[in-house]
């Protein structure tokens, strides 16, 4: 079913990458088998050469899986054109978790004796595999500030085995936004693979391919999926060779695939992904306004807030501040789990994007192997407590938190 480039974005949330299913089925079904049978043995050839479309086996694709890659494309190309002014093109790997979207991307990306470019304050999975995978294949780290620019470029211009650039922004969990036109324009300028996690955003709010990124990720067990339902990611590329090529090849040979019924479910979270952050963006703005003047509370992580450094950045290059947030608890670590445990409504949990606010203690759950000391570096303080805003009535979301504080 074509959707049309002047459709709006939740036309394509609802319409986008969906193909008339040959049993009338209203919604694409899931399609639970492993393999696909062909009519002759030429034909089969002419499937695995290329030459005809059609699915093989379900590690290579799936109906249901295809339906969710194409609808996350069509969303994070939304009306972007490419250099000669036409839509562009993207095309859309569907992984097992976003961890899986991010070891594809990477390993397919870089090589034995290169190195990757990264930030301060990573998600602590990321940072882990970047810290205590990649080494023992051969594969280094660099961390920057990428807020300091010449900082940057001096480390780009001093070491030629640098390869590919890793933005995460929003950061989780301090909320750092990272200039992507900046950094984007830079990485480039030295040959540079840029890659975004834009899973804290998703493209209702920000669009790294509009800033010529090569690739973003996502963890679509978050916003994407939006109900806490299933595990998954998914990586998207504008080079459509390559990911059609290498980057596939990558993907079925690491067996990172997803699975019809996670798929499904995901398809039917991303129909309503623009109506449901714009209720989980409003509350997070009454959520962030009310954190900042409570007398128990140092620092409100927020990037809709004037008081936060990036945010200028962040209404340059984002539609509003956000669902996601973090704060600093005056007492430490101590009056961060005493928080937790004092909540009723809110609920204790590490994952983010649910209808519900899910409210975990960074230091103690989701950054607990990351060294305390390149913690705090990153400012990832004791007392960090991450926030997703979820959909409830927004007063009562506030008055958990304030019965919480007391």
């Amino acid at each position: 079913m074509k959707v049309e480039n002047s459709a709006g974005f939740d036309t394509v949330c609802i319409r986008g990458g969906h193909e008339n299913e040959s049993n009338r089925a209203h919604l694409t079904p899931i399609y639970a088998s492993s393999t696909y049978v062909f009519d002759t043995a030429e034909q089969s050839i002419s499937v695995f050469k290329g030459d005809e479309k059609g699915y093989i086996y379900g590690r290579w694709g799936n109906p249901t899986i295809n339906e969710a890659e194409e609808k996350i494309a069509l969303l994070e190309a939304y009306r972007i054109t490419n250099s000669n002014g036409n839509p562009l093109k993207l095309k859309a790997i569907l992984h097992s978790s976003g961890m899986s979207a991010i070891t594809t991307m990477l390993l397919g990306n870089i090589k034995y004796g290169q190195k990757l470019i990264t930030h301060q304050s990573l998600y602590g999975g990321t940072h882990e595999l970047i810290e205590k995978i990649l080494p023992g294949l051969g594969i280094q780290s660099v961390i920057v500030d990428f807020h300091n620019l010449e900082k940057v470029e001096d480390v780009l211009r001093a070491d030629n085995n640098i390869g590919l650039m890793y933005i995460e922004t929003p950061a989780n969990p301090t909320l750092q936004c990272i200039d992507l036109e900046a950094l984007s324009s830079l990485g480039k300028s030295y040959g540079l693979t840029v890659c975004v996690d834009n899973t804290f955003a998703t493209p209702y709010l920000q669009q790294p391919f509009r800033y010529d990124v090569d690739f973003v990720m996502h963890s679509t067990t978050k916003f994407l999926n939006g109900h806490g339902t299933a595990i998954g990611g998914v990586l998207i590329g504008k080079d459509i060779d390559k990911m059609s090529g290498p980057i596939t090849k990558t993907h079925r040979l690491l067996g990172g695939n997803s699975n019809p019924f996670d798929a499904f479910l995901l398809t039917n979270g991303l129909r309503t992904l623009g109506v449901r952050m714009d209720r989980h963006c409003s509350n997070a703005a009454q959520v962030a306004e009310f954190l900042s003047q409570h007398p128990a509370v140092a620092t409100v992580n927020y990037l809709g807030l004037p008081s936060h450094p990036d945010h200028k950045t962040a209404m340059r290059q984002m539609k509003n501040g956000g669902a996601m947030m973090s704060f600093e608890l005056k007492e430490g670590f101590d009056a961060g789990v005493k928080f937790i445990n004092k909540l009723n409504m809110c609920t204790n949990a590490v994952s983010l994007g649910t209808c519900d606010t899910l409210v975990s203690h960074a230091p103690s759950s989701t950054h607990m192997g990351v060294d305390r000391q390149q913690r705090l570096m990153f400012g990832i303080t004791d007392g960090l407590i991450r926030m997703s805003v979820g959909m409830e009535n927004v007063e009562d979301i506030i008055g958990d938190l304030n019965q919480a504080l007391k």
